[in-house]
């Protein structure tokens, strides 16, 4: 896979940890195992804009009350939601 940051070829998927502000600015949390991309030649660690996007839409669409101060990507995609979708994402 190519690294988005030095172009090598020596990028790999990987699950890591990510530090988030709540969309209320309430606080930070600690997302674990979230699928990530780490580049074995420049040390990059970066989350995708998709995967970005969709953390950012589940926050969005659930009561972030329910979480606690680290918690795995998988909880958070499987916290049920108020909406369907994200309505306020006018990029879609």
């Amino acid at each position: 896979m190519k690294c988005n940051w030095c172009e090598t070829e020596k990028a790999l998927h990987s699950l890591e940890s990510a530090y988030w502000e709540l969309p209320d600015g309430s606080r930070a949390v600690e997302i674990t195992q979230v699928p990530s991309i780490k580049c074995n030649n420049c040390g990059m660690i970066y989350i995708e804009e998709k995967q970005i996007a969709e953390i950012e839409d589940q926050f969005m669409l659930i009561n972030t009350n329910n979480l606690g101060m680290v918690f795995s990507y998988k909880t958070l995609m499987d916290q049920p939601r108020f909406l369907k979708r994200n309505y306020f994402n006018f990029d879609r």
